[in-house]
Parts: structure tokens; sequence; C-alpha cells
């Protein structure tokens, strides 16, 4: 009897410090990449505001566990994405876990037009509950998102300053 009080006792203590500590931890989890860009921003954003064209620049949107139900919504097995937002500046999208878990991430566009430079800034925002196990668990958020996100971004540098400009001509003919 007496060491399953003892047992008891230790849970409940180590599960109080584990919480006064999880309270002074934040409870926003934000994680941020950028790179710069060769390319106007209206054709980088072509690529970045339809579910479509992520196939061509984000590393597992062509698993077969993907499907892309709209150029605004697509679900990815664990996750929906749904584009939120699409303005002259940013896209902002809505990664709802299905275990409840949200998080919301902006592709920001930055412009430096005497460059024909646009910086794109990508940062995804984890809003945590106090739950200990949850906090300390968002430790590993940089860790895990922050080289897929330098590796899609530089996927679509690469798809953005190589891109093809297709001019139509039609041939002019004598009247």
């Amino acid at each position: 009897m007496r060491l399953i009080k003892l047992a008891l006792i230790s849970i409940i203590a180590l599960f109080t410090v584990l919480s006064f500590f999880s309270v002074m931890m934040p409870s926003t989890v934000l994680v941020s990449r950028a790179v710069d860009i060769y390319a106007p921003s209206d054709s980088i954003k072509l690529y970045v505001s339809d579910l479509n064209q992520w196939v061509y620049w984000v590393k597992g949107m062509r698993s077969k566990d993907v499907t892309i139900k709209s150029a605004r919504e697509a679900d990815l097995g664990t996750q929906l994405l749904t584009i939120q937002t699409v303005t002259d500046t940013s896209v902002i999208t809505i990664w709802a876990s299905k275990k409840a878990s949200t998080q919301v991430s902006t592709l920001q566009f930055i412009k430096v037009p005497e460059k024909n430079l646009t910086i794109v800034q990508w940062q995804f925002v984890q809003k945590l509950r106090w739950y200990p196990w949850e906090k300390f668990a968002s430790f590993m958020n940089d860790k895990i998102l922050g080289p897929m996100m330098e590796e899609n971004l530089q996927q679509l540098k690469q798809l953005s300053e190589n891109q093809k400009v297709r001019v139509e001509t039609t041939p002019l003919t004598a009247q």
C-alpha cells in the first residue's frame, strides 16, 4: 500500500511540475522560411494560389493519399488543406488535422521591382492548448516543418525562375 501511495503522489507531482512548465511556454508556435525568387510575383502566385499547381512544387502532393478536390481544397489523408484567402501580396491556407489541430499557413510575396525579385516568405502558425505534452511536442515543429518548407520553396524557386513564356503569334496575311 505504501508503494502505491508513493507512486500516486509521484505521478501527481510530476504532472504538476510539467503543467507548471507548460504554462510558462508560449501558446503560439511560428515556423517561417523565405526564399528569393527572380520572377514577378504574379507568375509565382499562379503556382501558389491553385492547389492543382502544388503538385509541381510541394513534395508529397503527388502521393496516392492526396485527393485534390478543387483549386482551393485538398484532402491530404490526415489533414484537410484549404486555401482561405488570396490577395496581391499573400495566400493564406488552413491545414486542419483530422485530430482537431489546425495550423494557419501564410505565403507572403514581397516585391523588389528594381531587381525583378520576389521574396516569398512561408510561415506556419499553430495555436496550442494548455496540455503539457502538446507544448513539449511543439519543440519539434521547426525541425519537422522547416526542412520540408525549405525544400518546397527551392522547388518553387526553380519552377518560377525556369518557366517558359509562351508567346503565340498569328501569321499576318495580306489583305
